[in-house]
């Protein structure tokens, strides 16, 4: 169905692709797998002509007969959707966040699959369903800043699989999506595969997920297949998150508390006459974070893990009681707070959506230090800039390109860097790893361990990785439907879960071999 002949994508004097060739037969699943920045996401970009403006194109990608690099215009656009289908990295940064979802995915089967409104809007909840979107009918009116990273992610999958494309590229299928739900995505996947025929390459850093699912790896770096095989794949592995959260001393008790919630409660919905009615999101939450320690928040996706962190941040409207310091900051005014808000920084979790397009990075790094720090001179931040991105891994060098010239890992640690450059006590960390391949993450977390050891900070880390959380935390809380169904030591709650919901999300990253 598709072969690749000694692709080629350059930019400038720069080969991002150098000479790849592989194949997929129908009804064949293969994954590309690879350090960020290793031209993954561009290989596959290439077979849609999607890639950024300035790209010079070569070689052969044969989908069916036809070259898709050759290709007018037109013909290609008929393919699109179609034909061959793509399910984005960054589904954020794909819809558009003036429509609800359910009128962006209406649209693309009114105009490529030709259905009547009513119809486009039955299969559009079907294919919410398909995807395992909760709530189909209810969420079809959402717009994509109300719902959760998972749940965008499996709306961009009910975009692409809406069609019924005969080739399917899954950018990153799973990487904002929790354990379970990452599982019955891969599965409807692989079902929808071996039903209907469809061939799927995926384009993932996730090695387990590459060889439970695809019959072929591809393993990529520095823009060429550098081995075939899944046993290419295993070398990547070295650099995974293992161990458990090193100890912080024996401080505890009200003094060493950083971070304080008690009964918050937060709602969505209900203002305005066409307005959805008024619902929990957060169920009077109630937990507590020591200095120098890491408190995880895991559980599904749209369990209330982001809008936690936000409340804890006075960055949601709650109710309840929010201490930070030893200071109330629940009901304290903006004027107030905002002394405070160098001490509290957040790492977003849609990096691509949370850094401005247009500044540089160095700008968008240093701009914390404009707001707290207005006697540096344009010079000092700029060289505090270029350290934090060297302590986060990146050149920097680079740093007088904008967002959009990095790959998604680059750009969550462009996140990470504006965030640690202020040195903030108390760090919330939103999927700060989700974007990231097995070894950058490794040393990604690392990092965060090194830095709480030498600054003493305090992380409050939203995560479906478990990996992750036992790496870091020393402290975990699981949330299901806007509650805490289970909090302890991150020792016991991974290892022996007392809920059931805590041991399904546990046994789902096992089945996945990215368990805890």
């Amino acid at each position: 169905m598709l072969e690749v002949e000694e692709l080629r994508v350059v930019y400038g004097a720069r080969a991002v692709v150098d000479g790849v060739s592989f194949s997929l037969a129908r009804g064949e699943a293969a994954a590309l797998v690879g350090a960020s920045g290793s031209g993954k996401s561009q290989t596959a970009l290439a077979l849609l002509g999607l890639n950024a403006p300035g790209a010079r194109l070569s070689g052969a990608a044969r989908f069916a007969g036809e070259n898709l690099l050759t290709l007018p215009r037109r013909r290609l656009d008929a393919l699109r959707g179609r034909r061959i289908a793509m399910a984005f990295q960054e589904p954020a940064a794909s819809l558009d966040p003036f429509l609800s979802v359910g009128a962006q995915l209406c649209a693309v089967l009114r105009l490529r699959a030709g259905l009547s409104r009513t119809q486009a809007r039955a299969r559009a909840i079907d294919l919410f369903g398909l995807a395992r979107l909760p709530e189909p009918e209810r969420k079809f009116d959402a717009f994509p800043h109300q719902l959760s990273g998972g749940q965008l992610q499996r709306v961009a999958i009910a975009m692409a699989l809406s069609c019924e494309p005969a080739l399917l590229l899954a950018d990153e299928p799973t990487s904002a999506l929790d354990a379970t739900v990452a599982a019955q995505v891969m599965e409807l996947l692989d079902e929808l595969r071996r039903r209907l025929g469809l061939a799927v390459l995926i384009i993932t850093h996730d090695l387990p997920l590459a060889r439970r699912f695809a019959g072929v790896v591809h393993v990529m770096a520095d823009g060429r297949l550098v081995e075939g095989g899944a046993g290419a794949a295993r070398p990547l592995a070295a650099a995974a998150p293992r161990g458990r959260a090193p100890a912080q001393g024996e401080a505890s008790g009200e003094a060493a508390e950083i971070l304080r919630l008690e009964r918050v409660s937060v709602r969505a919905g209900g203002r305005g006459l066409f307005a959805p009615p008024s619902r929990e999101i957060l169920k009077g939450v109630s937990l507590t974070l020591e200095r120098g320690r890491t408190l995880a928040v895991v559980g599904e996706s749209g369990a209330g893990k982001t809008t936690l962190a936000r409340a804890a941040l006075r960055l949601a409207p709650s109710e309840g009681s929010i201490r930070f310091m030893g200071r109330e900051i629940g009901a304290l005014p903006e004027k107030a707070l905002r002394p405070l808000r160098r001490d509290m920084q957040m790492v977003f979790q849609d990096p691509f959506g949370a850094l401005s397009p247009r500044l540089r990075v160095a700008d968008v790094v240093a701009e914390g230090l404009a707001v707290h720090e207005p006697s540096l001179s344009r010079r000092e931040r700029d060289e505090a800039a270029a350290e934090a991105l060297r302590a986060v891994g990146l050149d920097p060098a680079r740093r007088f390109a904008r967002p959009s010239a990095f790959s998604g890992g680059q750009r969550q640690r462009i996140a990470l860097a504006r965030a640690l450059i202020l040195a903030p006590r108390l760090v919330v960390l939103d999927e700060p790893t989700s974007a990231l391949d097995e070894a950058l993450r490794g040393d990604v977390l690392r990092l965060i361990a090194a830095l709480q050891r030498e600054r003493g900070l305090s992380y409050l880390l939203v995560t479906h990785d478990l990996a992750a959380a036992r790496a870091l935390a020393h402290r975990v809380a699981v949330m299901k439907d806007g509650e805490i169904v289970e909090t302890g030591a991150a020792e016991e709650v991974l290892e022996a879960p007392r809920h059931a919901y805590a041991r399904a999300l546990v046994e789902a990253a096992r089945r996945l071999g990215g368990g805890a």
